[in-house]
Protein backbone atom coordinates (compact mmCIF):
# COMPACT_ATOMS: atom_id res chain seq x y z
CA UNK A 1 0.00 0.00 0.00
CA UNK A 2 1.34 3.19 -1.29
CA UNK A 3 2.44 6.18 1.37
CA UNK A 4 1.15 9.71 1.40
CA UNK A 5 2.52 12.49 2.22
CA UNK A 6 0.56 12.95 4.83
CA UNK A 7 1.46 10.13 6.95
CA UNK A 8 5.27 10.67 5.95
CA UNK A 9 4.72 14.11 7.48
CA UNK A 10 2.99 12.39 10.70
CA UNK A 11 5.47 9.50 11.49
CA UNK A 12 8.20 11.83 10.77
CA UNK A 13 6.99 13.93 13.31
CA UNK A 14 6.13 11.33 15.67
CA UNK A 15 9.56 9.24 15.17
CA UNK A 16 12.19 10.34 13.04
CA UNK A 17 13.65 6.84 12.42
CA UNK A 18 9.97 5.16 11.46
CA UNK A 19 9.17 8.62 9.35
CA UNK A 20 12.70 8.45 7.62
CA UNK A 21 11.73 5.19 6.47
CA UNK A 22 8.94 5.82 5.34
CA UNK A 23 10.27 8.97 3.20
CA UNK A 24 12.71 7.21 1.68
CA UNK A 25 10.69 4.27 0.83
CA UNK A 26 8.38 6.74 -1.41
CA UNK A 27 10.83 8.95 -2.61
CA UNK A 28 14.34 7.29 -2.66
CA UNK A 29 13.72 6.33 -6.06
CA UNK A 30 12.07 9.38 -8.02
CA UNK A 31 14.93 11.56 -6.61
CA UNK A 32 17.38 9.47 -7.61
CA UNK A 33 16.51 9.80 -10.68
CA UNK A 34 15.86 13.34 -10.47
CA UNK A 35 18.94 14.47 -9.61
CA UNK A 36 20.41 11.93 -11.99
CA UNK A 37 18.64 13.45 -14.87
CA UNK A 38 20.62 16.58 -14.09
CA UNK A 39 24.12 15.27 -13.09
CA UNK A 40 24.26 12.41 -15.73
CA UNK A 41 26.54 10.35 -13.85
CA UNK A 42 25.19 7.33 -11.56
CA UNK A 43 28.03 7.89 -9.21
CA UNK A 44 27.48 11.91 -8.83
CA UNK A 45 23.58 11.05 -8.23
CA UNK A 46 24.00 8.34 -5.85
CA UNK A 47 26.18 11.28 -3.98
CA UNK A 48 23.91 14.02 -4.30
CA UNK A 49 21.18 11.40 -3.20
CA UNK A 50 22.75 10.70 -0.44
CA UNK A 51 23.50 14.41 0.74
CA UNK A 52 20.01 15.32 0.14
CA UNK A 53 18.76 12.77 2.01
CA UNK A 54 20.98 13.99 4.85
CA UNK A 55 19.93 17.13 4.27
CA UNK A 56 16.14 16.31 4.28
CA UNK A 57 16.76 14.27 7.82
CA UNK A 58 18.36 17.24 9.83
CA UNK A 59 15.98 20.35 8.15
CA UNK A 60 12.95 18.32 8.50
CA UNK A 61 12.03 20.18 11.51
CA UNK A 62 12.01 23.54 9.21
CA UNK A 63 9.60 21.96 6.64
CA UNK A 64 6.12 23.88 6.22
CA UNK A 65 2.96 21.88 5.94
CA UNK A 66 1.84 24.54 4.31
CA UNK A 67 4.46 23.84 1.36
CA UNK A 68 3.53 20.90 -0.54
CA UNK A 69 6.22 17.68 0.64
CA UNK A 70 7.08 16.37 -2.64
CA UNK A 71 8.11 20.01 -3.88
CA UNK A 72 10.38 20.21 -0.54
CA UNK A 73 11.79 17.57 -1.67
CA UNK A 74 12.58 17.94 -4.95
CA UNK A 75 13.86 21.11 -4.39
CA UNK A 76 16.29 20.19 -1.89
CA UNK A 77 17.53 17.67 -4.50
CA UNK A 78 17.48 20.10 -6.93
CA UNK A 79 19.82 22.24 -5.03
CA UNK A 80 22.16 19.33 -4.30
CA UNK A 81 22.24 18.45 -8.03
CA UNK A 82 23.05 22.01 -8.95
CA UNK A 83 25.68 22.00 -5.64
CA UNK A 84 27.56 18.79 -7.05
CA UNK A 85 27.23 20.63 -10.75
CA UNK A 86 28.37 23.68 -9.46
CA UNK A 87 31.43 21.88 -7.84
CA UNK A 88 32.38 20.10 -10.64
CA UNK A 89 32.34 22.93 -12.95
CA UNK A 90 34.83 24.95 -10.84
CA UNK A 91 37.36 21.69 -11.20
CA UNK A 92 36.95 21.33 -15.07
CA UNK A 93 34.04 22.18 -17.50
CA UNK A 94 32.56 19.31 -19.71
CA UNK A 95 31.91 19.66 -22.65
CA UNK A 96 28.47 18.42 -24.40
CA UNK A 97 30.09 15.69 -26.10
CA UNK A 98 31.93 14.52 -22.85
CA UNK A 99 28.54 14.78 -21.40
CA UNK A 100 27.03 12.89 -24.87
CA UNK A 101 29.79 10.02 -24.05
CA UNK A 102 28.44 9.78 -20.73
CA UNK A 103 24.65 9.16 -21.21
CA UNK A 104 25.81 6.64 -24.09
CA UNK A 105 28.32 4.94 -22.09
CA UNK A 106 25.91 4.83 -18.89
CA UNK A 107 24.00 1.50 -20.98
CA UNK A 108 26.34 -0.26 -19.86
CA UNK A 109 25.57 0.80 -16.51
CA UNK A 110 23.37 -1.55 -14.78
CA UNK A 111 21.51 1.81 -13.28
CA UNK A 112 20.55 2.89 -16.63
CA UNK A 113 17.29 0.86 -17.08
CA UNK A 114 16.75 1.83 -21.49
CA UNK A 115 19.05 0.55 -24.42
CA UNK A 116 17.11 2.46 -27.00
CA UNK A 117 19.52 5.22 -28.78
CA UNK A 118 16.21 7.58 -28.89
CA UNK A 119 16.64 7.69 -25.16
CA UNK A 120 20.25 8.61 -25.64
CA UNK A 121 19.06 11.35 -28.27
CA UNK A 122 16.26 12.92 -26.10
CA UNK A 123 18.84 13.12 -23.07
CA UNK A 124 21.26 14.93 -25.47
CA UNK A 125 18.93 17.13 -26.58
CA UNK A 126 17.46 17.68 -22.75
CA UNK A 127 21.31 18.20 -21.74
CA UNK A 128 21.57 21.59 -24.46
CA UNK A 129 18.35 23.43 -22.79
CA UNK A 130 19.25 26.59 -20.52
CA UNK A 131 19.38 25.41 -16.86
CA UNK A 132 15.87 26.98 -16.04
CA UNK A 133 13.82 24.88 -19.19
CA UNK A 134 15.89 21.88 -18.60
CA UNK A 135 15.01 21.81 -14.90
CA UNK A 136 11.28 22.96 -15.83
CA UNK A 137 11.15 20.20 -18.41
CA UNK A 138 12.13 17.54 -16.61
CA UNK A 139 10.58 18.42 -13.16
CA UNK A 140 6.87 17.73 -15.47
CA UNK A 141 8.00 15.49 -17.75
CA UNK A 142 9.39 13.08 -15.73
CA UNK A 143 8.76 13.78 -12.11
CA UNK A 144 4.91 14.42 -13.04
CA UNK A 145 5.29 17.71 -10.91
CA UNK A 146 2.38 20.51 -11.13
CA UNK A 147 3.45 23.76 -12.60
CA UNK A 148 2.90 25.04 -9.01
CA UNK A 149 4.93 22.58 -7.45
CA UNK A 150 7.75 23.47 -9.97
CA UNK A 151 7.67 26.43 -9.24
CA UNK A 152 8.02 25.82 -5.45
CA UNK A 153 11.04 23.75 -6.02
CA UNK A 154 12.83 26.44 -8.26
CA UNK A 155 11.30 29.30 -6.99
CA UNK A 156 9.71 30.95 -9.77
CA UNK A 157 6.22 31.62 -10.45
CA UNK A 158 4.27 29.08 -11.95
CA UNK A 159 3.50 30.82 -15.13
CA UNK A 160 7.35 31.24 -15.80
CA UNK A 161 8.17 27.45 -14.87
CA UNK A 162 4.92 27.02 -17.67
CA UNK A 163 6.59 29.17 -20.41
CA UNK A 164 10.05 27.28 -19.72
CA UNK A 165 8.53 24.03 -20.00
CA UNK A 166 6.56 24.55 -22.77
CA UNK A 167 9.96 26.80 -24.69
CA UNK A 168 12.00 23.20 -23.44
CA UNK A 169 9.45 21.00 -25.18
CA UNK A 170 9.19 22.56 -28.47
CA UNK A 171 13.02 22.71 -28.24
CA UNK A 172 13.17 19.07 -27.98
CA UNK A 173 10.81 18.54 -30.43
CA UNK A 174 12.80 20.69 -33.07
CA UNK A 175 16.06 19.04 -32.36
CA UNK A 176 14.69 15.16 -32.17
CA UNK A 177 13.17 16.17 -35.88
CA UNK A 178 16.75 16.96 -36.72
CA UNK A 179 18.29 14.61 -39.48
CA UNK A 180 22.25 14.25 -38.19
Amino acid sequence: MPTNDKDIIRAMREDAEKGFRLLMKSYKEPLYWHIRRLVVSHDDAQDAAQETFIRIFRSFGQYSEANSLRAWLFRIATNEALRLLGRQKNVTMLSLDDVTADMLSAKADAYYDDDDAMVARLQKAIQRLPAKQQLAFNLRYYDELSYEEIAEVTGASAASMKMNYHLAKEKIIEYMQKKD
